[in-house]
């Protein structure tokens, strides 16, 4: 044990001297950005600051990390704002942390289970009125009660037309155990309305490898559009991204309302040693223009024993481009920076 815990450092190592060593031009990012952070999230405040957040492999703690730079993050020192319960609710599996400044104020939404009940996972919320969040006090706003309340995690909200929504995993309503993506209008940042509707289940092939799943969404609006990614199939080497879209205005809460593309938009690629990659999010770049995806994926393929105890998620950054019509071009074969290089800012 002690020479893989060796073996890991020292390829820890020589990778951040190869990253370190390497001259990075124009839109380019230090690839991988963080290592051993999984389910990545990146908020740019309102005056450019950079905040980071993610799963740590540990599953018990959530910390901050700010800088001033996207390439900032990787050198950025971890603030711990949070840990786990010894007991009861939010005492284990604390994952997939989100960061949004909403009225003022900063929110974490989280997934955790229970210290005696590890997959009894549900979603809950931290909030802090500090202007920076890695400062002041997070104090403790309970669990988002919702109507499934069966497995709830992967909470992320957004704004449309004045109206704040949510958009979660939870068990679907097919017969066969599945998760599913639901929405939501809040009626405040911690709570939901009593209409919640499925707007995405795993259909296709590529959602049910292993494990029948969608989780993990990201919205991102642009175009007269309102997209939302999110992952599927179990995590390892067959996870990857799908993608919804709707156009902004059309009732968010009709399920008909939502197009849902057949085939995944960014998967395994074995070409860059890309492996699973999945639970993304979107931030927008230095110049204010580029559109950034932040993802995590593993850098090799085989997985001993349980998946999510291997701590090798990674977190990766890429520019991504778009079509003629407005949709989203994630590079499924480009490496991350020959995206970077190829993306105008427009």
């Amino acid at each position: 044990m002690k020479f893989l815990q060796l073996s890991i450092l020292f390829s820890f190592i020589i990778c951040g001297m190869t990253v370190h060593s390497q001259k990075l031009k124009k839109n380019q990012f230090y690839n991988p950005l963080v290592l051993q952070r999984a389910d990545p999230f990146v908020t740019k405040a309102a005056d450019g600051t950079y905040y980071f957040i993610a799963t740590a492999p540990e599953y018990d703690r959530i910390e901050i990390r700010s800088s001033k730079t996207i390439n900032g993050i990787k050198e950025a020192k971890p603030v711990v704002v949070w840990s786990k319960h010894d007991k009861g609710a939010m005492g284990n599996h604390i994952w997939a942390p989100e960061l949004h400044r909403i009225e003022g104020k900063w929110y974490i939404y989280f997934a955790a289970g229970s210290a005696e009940e590890r997959w009894k996972i549900r979603m809950y919320a931290l909030s802090n009125p500090s202007e920076d969040p890695t400062k002041g006090e997070w104090k403790e706003e309970g669990q988002i009660v919702t109507k499934k309340d069966i497995f709830a995690l992967d909470a992320t909200t957004f704004e449309s037309n004045g109206q704040r929504y949510l958009i979660w995993v939870d068990r679907g309503s097919e017969p066969v155990v599945n998760t599913s993506l639901y929405i939501a209008k809040m009626t405040s940042p911690t709570t939901v309305d009593d209409k919640q509707v499925v707007i995405s289940q795993p259909d296709y092939g590529w959602e049910q490898h292993t494990y029948k799943v969608n989780e993990g969404p990201a919205v991102l609006m642009k175009n007269g559009k309102v997209f939302v990614t999110f992952s599927a199939s179990a995590t390892d080497a067959t996870y990857c991204i799908g993608l919804l879209w709707t156009k902004e205005g059309a009732d968010l809460l009709d399920p008909a309302s939502w197009k849902k593309l057949d085939k995944p938009v960014f998967f395994t690629n074995e070409k860059f040693k890309r492996y699973g990659p999945g639970h993304n999010s979107f931030t927008v770049a230095e110049n204010g223009k580029t559109d950034v995806m932040i993802y995590h994926a593993r850098d090799y393929e085989k997985i001993k024993g349980d998946a999510l105890s291997d701590p090798n998620r990674h977190t990766h950054v890429r520019a991504i481009k778009w079509t003629k019509d407005g949709m989203p071009d994630f590079g499924q074969d480009l490496d991350d920076n020959d995206m970077a290089l190829k993306t105008k800012n427009k």
